[in-house]
């Protein structure tokens, strides 16, 4: 499956930071996924204005790491299968 140009958080999913879980959270009408910090960054990104690349040079930047570029486009990959971006 393509990633997405400029990735946007699907309609049908909301992401909020849940003080019991100390995390933030995915919320669907069926249920609720736990995010980890990198999932977390990533999704935040997720607005339908940043693409891939900006995505990735933002978060090397903010957590000062280089060669994200792999990882990040393999997670958007994951969230697109599941639905959670388009």
């Amino acid at each position: 499956m393509t990633v997405p140009e400029k990735p946007a958080l699907s309609r049908l999913f909301r992401m909020q930071w849940e003080e019991a879980q100390n995390s933030y959270v995915l919320l669907y009408p069926e249920g609720m996924v736990n995010l980890n910090q990198s999932a977390a960054e990533i999704l935040k990104r997720c607005d339908g204005k940043h693409s891939v690349p900006d995505m990735v040079a933002e978060l090397e930047q903010a957590f000062d790491q280089r060669g994200l570029q792999d990882d990040v486009e393999e997670f958007l990959r994951a969230a697109s299968e599941r639905g959670w971006i388009s």
